[in-house]
C-alpha cells in the first residue's frame, strides 16, 4: 500500500511539472474526442493542433515510429476536414465484422510494418525502444485501417496499440500523455460496445424487413 501511495504522489509530482505545451497538446486532444463524440467539425482544428504538438513532443522522446504515425492522423485530419467542408449527401459505409480478407489484410500489416519499423528505427534513428516504438505503430496502423473499412475490430487493434503505448510513454516520461491514451483505452472499449450495439440493430432491422 506504502508503494503504491508513494508511485502515485511521484506520479502526480511529475504531471505537475509537465511542460505547458504538453498540457496544451493533451488538452486538444481530449476536446478533439469529445468534439468528435459530438460530431462537430470542430474537432479537426483542435485534432491538428494537438498532432503538431504531439509530433514535437514526440521528437523530443526520441519516438519516431510514432511520428510517422502521427503525420498520418495529420493528413487525415486535413483531408476530414476538406471533405467535412465539401462533402454531398452520401450513404455512409455501415459498422460491420471483419471478413477473413479483412483479416489477413490486417495481419499482413502488422507483419510487414513492424519489422519495417524496427529494421528503420535501428539503422536510420538512435531510437532507445525500437521494438516498442515499432509495434505501437504498426498495430495501431492495422486499426486505422479497419476503422477506414468501419470494422468493428479496428477497436480492439487500436486498444492493443494503445496497451503497449501507456507504458512506453510513461517510460519516457510523457506522464500527461500516457494519460490521454488511457482516456482513449477506455473510449475505444466504449466504442466496441457501441458499434456492437449499432450492428446488432441493423441486423435485426435487416431481417424484419425481410419478414
Amino acid at each position: 500500500m506504502t508503494v503504491l501511495v508513494n508511485w502515485l504522489s511521484e506520479l502526480a509530482d511529475q504531471v505537475l511539472h509537465t511542460p505547458v505545451l504538453h498540457w496544451v497538446g493533451v488538452i486538444c486532444g481530449v476536446v478533439q474526442v469529445l468534439l468528435a463524440k459530438a460530431n462537430k467539425v470542430l474537432l479537426y482544428p483542435f485534432g491538428v493542433a494537438s498532432i503538431l504538438i504531439t509530433i514535437f513532443v514526440l521528437y523530443e522522446a526520441g519516438l519516431y515510429a510514432e511520428i510517422l504515425l502521427n503525420l498520418y492522423y495529420l493528413v487525415m485530419s486535413v483531408f476530414g476536414w476538406v471533405y467535412w467542408a465539401t462533402r454531398k449527401d452520401e450513404t455512409p459505409v455501415k459498422a460491420a465484422y471483419s471478413t477473413g480478407r479483412d483479416w489477413r489484410i490486417t495481419a499482413l500489416i502488422v507483419a510487414i510494418g513492424f519489422p519495417l519499423l524496427y529494421y528503420a528505427l535501428i539503422h536510420f534513428t538512435d531510437s532507445t525502444v525500437p521494438a516498442w516504438d515499432a509495434w505501437v505503430s504498426a498495430t495501431a496502423w492495422a486499426g486505422m485501417w479497419l476503422l477506414a473499412r468501419r470494422k468493428i475490430e479496428n477497436w480492439i487493434l487500436l486498444n492493443i496499440s494503445n496497451a503497449f503505448a501507456i507504458p512506453l510513454l510513461a517510460y519516457k516520461d510523457l506522464y500527461l500523455y500516457a494519460l490521454l491514451t488511457l482516456f482513449l483505452f477506455i473510449v475505444a472499449i466504449f466504442g466496441y460496445v457501441e458499434w456492437r450495439r449499432i450492428i446488432r440493430r441493423e441486423s435485426h432491422s435487416k431481417v424484419y424487413r425481410q419478414t
